[in-house]
């Protein structure tokens, strides 16, 4: 049997060849149009389509140019969370949305601190520029990062000089909840917390334990928390706090029946996020607690969900819209050559709906 020879495939050079110009002036119809008249760039198309050539490859241009056009993003969460976080997903939206109009892409790469593993991805992906979405204090992503000298966009955490960063004020904003709770006449308080120690676990964590978090945000919050609520004659240990394993409502509604089971009960629950109020809010509901006259919740975001909530949700709100923004616009100055500017820290307030209300007399 008798096998035809395989049909070359049209290069760059037969599409010059066709029109009856230069390689460059190709090349710029596809990557640079705007140094050729509409006419001109539609005649290179129409040849190349006839041809059958389907433009420069993208591996052979980025070691040509040594640019992938991809910005990583490191999560210390599962990938999953970047679809199922409202307020990660928000973020990312707007981070997205900065980024868009120069053509770079997204690159989702896990970060966190798990023995190597995620180091090694980060060394072997085609990425232009990294972003630390909320990582662990020393993430051996951090180190794969500063090996491969690309630049950094941290967001919420952690502080790595060098670094272009925004942030959000977490003390602050913890302590508007525990402040708003206090001044309702709460006196039994619990914290349900976001995941302290990297590894998944969850547990009961007591005060030493939460302020050792190897998350920034995480211990500003828990000293926004128990600051005020000390000041209020209230000692540490008399607050309930929980770490959850993960950030999903599912996985936080068993922490957060733990706290509802203790003796004497709560009235007064600090969440760490929406969703982890939200999973609070599920757990009073089953118990048969009227939420807030039993039990007053707070959370932490205003995330979408918070405002649709029954009742309402209390909540700290951060503007995660401009976080996300900000951060697009650090990666695309950085990627212009631009040094990082400084850390950008934004302000948060209490957003007070039908979930807090002064304990039963």
């Amino acid at each position: 049997m008798v096998t035809s020879p395989r049909r070359r495939r049209p290069t760059l050079d037969d599409v010059a060849d066709a029109v009856g110009v230069s390689r460059a002036t190709v090349s710029n119809a596809y990557n640079r149009p705007d140094q050729l008249s509409a006419g001109l760039r539609a005649e290179v198309l129409r040849a190349a389509k006839k041809l059958g050539y389907s433009g420069p490859n993208p591996v052979a241009r980025s070691l040509a140019t040594s640019r992938t056009g991809a910005i990583a993003v490191l999560l210390d969460t599962g990938l999953s969370a970047a679809f199922s976080d409202p307020a990660l997903s928000i973020t990312l939206d707007a981070l997205a949305g900065a980024v868009d109009p120069g053509g770079h892409a997204l690159l989702i790469l896990p970060g966190g601190d798990d023995g190597g593993p995620n180091a090694g991805r980060v060394l072997a992906a085609q990425a232009d520029l990294a972003v630390a979405y909320s990582l662990a204090d020393h993430a051996p992503a951090l180190k794969a990062i500063r090996e491969r000298g690309l630049p950094l966009v941290v967001i919420d955490q952690p502080h790595v000089p060098g670094s272009a960063r925004v942030s959000v004020d977490d003390r602050g904003g913890a302590e508007l909840a525990a402040r708003h709770l206090l001044e309702l006449g709460h006196r039994r308080f619990a914290v349900l917390s976001a995941q302290c120690l990297s590894a998944p676990r969850g547990g009961p964590l007591s005060p030493e334990e939460a302020k050792r978090s190897l998350f920034r945000d995480n211990r500003e919050r828990f000293a926004g928390y128990l600051g005020p609520i000390a000041a209020a004659g209230i000692a540490e240990h008399d607050v309930l706090i929980m770490e959850t394993s993960g950030t999903s409502r599912e996985v936080a509604m068993a922490s957060a029946r733990a706290l509802l089971a203790h003796e004497p009960r709560p009235t007064a629950m600090l969440c760490m996020s929406d969703e982890l109020a939200l999973a609070t809010l599920a757990v009073a509901r089953q118990l048969g607690l009227a939420v807030p006259s039993d039990l007053s919740i707070v959370g932490f975001d205003d995330a979408p969900g918070a405002a649709w909530a029954a009742p309402g949700l209390t909540t700290v709100r951060q503007d995660l819209v401009r976080k996300g923004r900000l951060a697009g616009e650090f990666a695309v100055r950085l990627l212009d050559g631009e040094k990082a500017p400084p850390p950008v820290t934004l302000a948060v307030d209490l957003v007070v709906r039908d979930s807090t209300a002064p304990p039963r007399p």
